[in-house]
């Protein structure tokens, strides 16, 4: 799995004004953690951020797989 950095950041962008904070915490990930995968400073294959992306897409009922990608 790795994460779809553009889509992750539209998601921030329309359903948490921007707030990449915001978004750290409803998905329980720590903002430092979200900020070094969004800038490239971590490798986008996270199973932390992947796991958490997709239990936050099954609550909200967004499809994962605009988020994800299934390698």
């Amino acid at each position: 799995m790795r994460i779809n950095i553009p889509n992750i950041n539209k998601l921030i962008e329309n359903n948490f004004r921007g707030n990449k904070t915001f978004f750290a915490e409803t998905i329980g990930i720590s903002r430092e953690y979200v900020s070094q995968i969004l800038n490239g400073k971590k490798e986008a294959d996270s199973t932390k951020f992947c796991n958490a992306t997709i239990r936050y897409c099954e609550k909200n009922n967004l499809n994962y797989k605009d988020y994800i990608f299934l390698e």
